[in-house]
């Protein structure tokens, strides 16, 4: 059974969902990969991890910056999309790495000589759990914002947010 809930924030409805005491995704309403259907029965109740996911986005958004790794994770996906995602986690608020260095470090990682920013880029893109893990924290090579499933202007909110002003571009 998979437990969700809605979040209203600063950038639209967030639907959070969590199982066996994990959360296994968050996303924001709209977003290019927004859950249409679940493989699982789901039902709309606030356990214990979705209102700890929650008190974690009040203090995101009030500027506290609350630990990633207070909040327990289930990631699902492929392994090389896992590893992604995990070093997501390491991006420390308030600051941004490229599509190119993160594909450095992943294939550093798999002790691979050398890694597609695209395929990497691919999998920010596919993210299940936005915001609380930090795929907003990527940008392309110039230092402009590119892509986000959430849309640019809610990247640039909540890169603004962070405290990172000088990107390339404007998203008002």
């Amino acid at each position: 059974m998979i437990n969700l809930s809605l979040y209203k924030s600063p950038i639209g409805n967030l639907l959070l969902a969590s199982k066996s005491n994990k959360l296994i995704g968050l996303w924001i309403e709209g977003q290019k990969y927004y859950p249409k259907n679940f493989k699982e029965d789901v039902q709309y109740f606030d356990d214990n991890l979705l209102l700890l996911a929650k008190s974690w986005l009040e203090k995101y958004f009030k500027k506290e910056k609350p630990n990633i790794y207070d909040i327990p994770l289930q990631f699902n996906g492929s392994s090389f999309s896992k590893t992604v995602w995990q070093l997501l986690c390491e991006i420390p608020y308030g600051q941004v790495i490229t599509y190119k260095q993160l594909a450095t470090n992943v294939a550093r990682k798999l002790n691979l000589a050398h890694m597609s920013a695209q395929a990497v880029g691919q999998a920010v893109a596919r993210n299940p759990i936005a915001l609380i893990v930090p795929c907003h924290r990527v940008i392309g090579t110039n230092g402009t914002l590119t892509g986000y499933a959430g849309g640019i202007n809610k990247k640039a909110y909540l890169l603004k947010h962070e405290g990172i002003n000088n990107l390339g571009g404007t998203y008002d």
